[in-house]
């Protein structure tokens, strides 16, 4: 284990905040509850988004973009949205800063540029969007409306995580338009069929796909549905959310529209997002106490190439075949690196691509030059071994698939081992404070047993399985009759 690396079993917060600062993806910023996202980081976003952009351009989404601010009356149109925002959001006051006349080198805001609305600071974007979209649609013909757009957002979290929390974090948002409730659904739902592919197929991570309890739902929403992933200390991460927003948010800006028969409507609508929580999902899920442990998909880097050598006259020749490796493994659509950086030795080389998380390593001297050979490693097992360069980026790219998988299994054999039944209050107790993981549970169906048990043991519903099974029993906490279970467990 890398000395410059905290165990995950020593203190796993403290791991997983050394993997993102010491892995190059994040850093500190001075804006409190801010952070910095490094280019390796970035470029990492970068895949991922590239990735969601294309699958939502084949559901027929367009992008589109909208202001950062938000009329605070805009904002107060749809109550329970607003209700839910409230206490994370930023506001604007003023729009000028002047000299302090009684301290000549400082700056002070200027009374005299208040604004006459306060503007918030989109904690998300269903106000400004629906108040736009009211000028769009006027007929059936006009819907639907599929637009998604990559933007900031701004929540004032007290408590902020290097890419979990922060005060203001990158994410893409859909928001949607519809003339029939049950097309509005059926949208809602497709997203996250979305999400659980590039979840599961891209950042190979197992999720199990739901919908939350009333508490849990978004502001707003008249249904949320889930995808909840499982970290590597057994708590719950939600890795994406799609909402039903039924009437609501046309009720509030007054979208109405003319169906076929002439009759005016309220437009049906949803929204759906996720965001640059995913990297801090990608790290826990998969990364070991050496460092950052990428599926190939996505890496931002897929393979990297270090020379062994003693002089120049062994480095041409190095030089010379890495050359044909590298435009045959870019032929095929690899990303690859040639480090032949010499003011690092090849050892600390290796450290760092497998701190970051490089999922395939080859390593080749003047002696394997000779027997034609290359050292493998591959970063998700650590396991070594020694390949013939004929055909070596055939071998590589079969490589990257295979490590793609491993991981997905292996995350999700986890999960699997971490979904466990309770039937009573001391087990479901016992079970969070000493394995972890979904518990599965029966519940009452009120939010005042929802509560209760969150309060007594921060504890919350994750999800109610889709296609969950009917299973008359008792609540775990309450007594009273249950008519399935749910997911319980404790979360980011």
């Amino acid at each position: 284990m890398s000395k410059e690396i905290t165990s995950r079993a020593q203190d796993y917060s403290q791991w997983y905040n050394d993997l993102v600062i010491k892995g190059g993806l994040a850093d500190y910023s001075s804006v409190r509850g801010c952070m910095v996202i490094k280019p390796y980081g970035f470029a990492l976003w970068e895949n991922m988004r590239d990735v969601l952009d294309k699958m939502f351009k084949d559901t027929g989404h367009q992008n589109a973009y909208f202001p950062l601010f938000v009329p605070k009356s805009l904002f107060e149109a749809e109550e329970k949205n607003a209700e839910g925002f409230a206490k994370e959001c930023a506001v604007v006051t003023h729009y000028r800063l002047k000299t302090d006349p009684n301290n000549k080198g400082k700056l002070i805001v200027d009374p005299e540029a208040k604004l006459e609305e306060e503007l918030i600071v989109r904690p998300t974007s269903e106000a400004i969007i629906w108040n736009t979209y009211k000028g769009w649609i006027q007929s059936y013909r006009d819907l639907p409306i599929l637009i998604n757009q990559w933007a900031n957002v701004v929540r004032w979290e007290m408590r902020t995580r290097l890419f979990l929390r922060t005060a203001e974090f990158l994410w893409q948002e859909g928001h949607t338009a519809h003339a029939t409730k049950q097309e509005a659904i059926e949208e809602a739902e497709k997203m996250l069929e979305v999400y659980a592919d590039f979840a599961e197929n891209y950042m190979a991570l197992p999720v199990i796909k739901g919908i939350k309890s009333p508490n849990e739902r978004f502001a707003g929403a008249e249904e949320t549905y889930c995808i909840e992933a499982l970290m590597q200390d057994g708590k719950a991460l939600q890795a994406g959310t799609s909402h039903f927003l039924g009437q609501n948010f046309a009720k509030a800006f007054d979208v109405k529209f003319a169906d076929k028969e002439n009759k005016l409507d309220y437009v049906w609508a949803t929204s759906w997002g996720v965001s640059t929580r995913l990297i801090g999902a990608l790290v826990m899920a998969h990364s070991d106490d050496e460092g950052l442990v990428l599926p190939p998909k996505i890496a931002p880097l897929q393979v990297v190439i270090v020379p062994i050598f003693k002089g120049e006259e062994q480095k041409g020749l190095i030089d010379n075949k890495v050359t044909s490796i590298i435009a045959e493994l870019k032929n095929l659509g690899i990303k690859v690196k040639y480090d032949d950086n010499d003011q690092t030795r090849p050892g600390w080389k290796f450290a760092q691509y497998e701190m970051q998380g490089v999922p395939v390593r080859l390593a080749i001297g003047a002696r394997d030059l000779q027997n034609n050979v290359v050292e493998v490693a591959r970063r998700d097992t650590k396991a070594k071994t020694t390949v013939d360069l004929n055909g070596i980026a055939f071998y590589v790219k079969e490589l990257l698939d295979e490590i793609q998988l491993h991981m997905y299994n292996k995350a999700k054999t986890f999960t699997n081992e971490h979904i466990t039944p309770a039937n009573t209050w001391d087990e479901f107790v016992d079970l969070l404070d000493n394995k972890g993981g979904f518990i599965s549970a029966h519940w009452d169906g009120t939010p005042e047993t929802e509560e209760k048990i969150k309060e007594l043991t921060k504890a919350t519903i994750r999800c109610i399985p889709l296609n969950n099974i009917l299973d008359n029993g008792t609540c775990i906490y309450s007594g009273n009759a249950s008519t399935q279970r749910v997911l319980f467990a404790r979360a980011y």
